[in-house]
């Protein structure tokens, strides 16, 4: 019994000892990792998407690197690397640490600023997402042209951005423009649309929303196309009103896509730089500059160019964003979104 208790141990001790060592890489390899399995499983997919993410990490991860170096120094026009000539100027510029975010944040036109972007932001997205919802419930029903009408407001979005914002400065022409003809032709004064601040925030809000409303209003209209029409006459048959069927069946079911375009537009907006450059340039003063315009104006228009001062702004801008779709994310999953 002792002998056979012996070997029985011995035996055991013999398995384990190997199990070890084909753990140790000495007998059969262990599993293969997840990022293993997903390579030999996916190749193709993977092999395909490789040159976008190549050439995506190339146009804008070099130039991301390069901003968020170039502002921890005090690069500007003057002491950057340039050639004149046949003479090659080396850079001088230094480098500062967080002295340009601090500079930036305790300063009262980086925080000025950003609060008329935000002013701009939310009205824009606010009343772009209203008028889309409203438009889209309208085309949504059985009328009488509703093709014609949705191609009539599909056309803001067809047009090349800078072709309506030029049409809309000409429009806003103080002596000639048409809207201050209307007014003239019906007794009223002519409206400083683009040279009183008050106006000129009125005038750039309308035009973003004129641009986006299209946008809006396509992708709300297949959210509502998406949403069964049982809910509908279920609710109409116990006696839901409207407004009773609105809130309980159109807006949950509209959340999915309701969600994304309105980060879309959130984003879009912040940095829409075309509206306010080509009908205000930020003007009149700084009464519609924006974070993304005035970074640019920092880089091309004031003299001396500040290159570090526009990259410091250029990353807040990005980090901004970042904390905004962060916080967007998190506040949907707790009502209950997977996003």
């Amino acid at each position: 019994m002792a002998v056979h208790t012996s070997q029985s141990v011995a035996k055991a001790a013999g398995d384990d000892i190997v199990a070890r060592g084909r753990s140790r890489g000495t007998g059969n390899p262990q599993p293969p990792s997840r990022l293993r399995r997903a390579l030999s499983t996916h190749w193709y997919a993977w092999t395909m998407v490789a040159p976008v993410v190549i050439v995506i990490g190339v146009i804008i991860g070099y130039p991301l690197v390069r901003g968020i170096y170039l502002s921890l120094t005090d690069a500007n026009e003057r002491n950057v690397a340039r050639s004149i000539g046949v003479n090659h100027i080396p850079a001088t510029y230094k480098f500062v640490g967080l002295d340009n975010y601090a500079d930036a944040l305790t300063g009262d036109q980086f925080l000025g600023t950003l609060g008329w972007t935000l002013v701009w932001t939310v009205s824009c997205v606010a009343i772009t997402f209203s008028l889309g919802m409203a438009l889209a419930n309208i085309l949504n029903r059985r009328i009488a042209g509703r093709s014609a009408y949705r191609m009539a407001l599909i056309l803001p979005w067809a047009i090349p951005g800078f072709v309506s914002v030029f049409a809309w400065r000409f429009l806003y022409n103080e002596d000639r423009g048409l809207l201050n003809k209307i007014l003239s032709g019906t007794g009223f004064d002519g409206i400083p649309w683009l040279n009183d601040p008050t106006w000129a925030k009125f005038s750039v809000i309308a035009v973003n929303v004129w641009l986006g409303v299209p946008f809006m209003m396509v992708a709300l209209l297949g959210g509502l196309q998406s949403i069964p029409s049982e809910h509908y006459e279920a609710a109409e048959m116990d006696g839901a009103t409207a407004w009773q069927r609105f809130r309980h069946i159109t807006l949950p079911g509209l959340r999915p896509v309701s969600t994304t375009v309105i980060l879309l537009s959130t984003i879009w907006t912040f940095n829409m730089f075309p509206v306010i450059f080509l009908l205000t340039s930020g003007g009149p003063g700084d009464a519609t500059q924006i974070l993304v315009t005035q970074a640019y104006k920092f880089s091309f228009e004031i003299s001396p160019r500040d290159f570090a001062l526009s990259s410091t702004w250029g990353v807040l801008i990005l980090v901004l964003l970042m904390l905004f779709a962060a916080v967007y994310r998190r506040v949907l999953r707790t009502q209950g979104d997977d996003w």
